[in-house]
């Protein structure tokens, strides 16, 4: 397992959910939901300078047939732009398909009304996109998801 904090993202149309790990790769800890195009960077930017990131990761949604529609283009495009602002740090999409339906039954679970999800659903997400990200790397020895190649101009 490599050392190093990893920050995942959850990526809506109007929010964005972010949630770290430790540097031993164990705990994904969510941080916050923010607004899409507004404070969604920065934190994520915010988030880098405070910690030592090895790694990105952002979550693709991913249709139940495995193909991608609107959604995953909206995510890869994301991606895109953290990995030439974050450079050389590594970004990674990861397979998400179900994180908001586990995070909206891990919230049921705990007894958090249903009308209270908005507020922390994004984050709750990004911390079960980690989750698995970490899992993986754990049972395989390799980083999980695909890496976002930056292309130069």
């Amino acid at each position: 397992m490599r050392q190093g904090i990893r920050i995942a993202v959850d990526v809506g149309e109007v929010r964005v959910g972010i949630a770290r790990s430790d540097s031993d790769g164990i705990l994904a800890t969510p941080v916050g939901t923010y607004r899409r195009g507004i404070d969604d960077f920065s934190a994520v930017l915010q988030l880098i300078r405070a910690y030592d990131v090895l790694e990105v990761i952002v979550g693709l949604p991913r249709n139940m047939d495995g193909s991608e529609g609107k959604s995953a283009t909206n995510a890869r495009r994301w991606a895109r732009r953290i990995a030439k602002k974050i450079a050389p740090i590594s970004v990674r999409m990861v397979d998400e398909r179900l994180s908001t339906v586990s995070a909206h039954q891990l919230l049921h679970d705990v007894g958090r009304k249903e009308k209270t999800h908005r507020s922390v659903i994004d984050q709750v997400a990004a911390g079960i996109i980690l989750e698995s990200a970490l899992a993986h790397e754990r049972s395989t020895g390799s980083p999980a998801g695909e890496l976002i190649a930056i292309q130069e101009n």
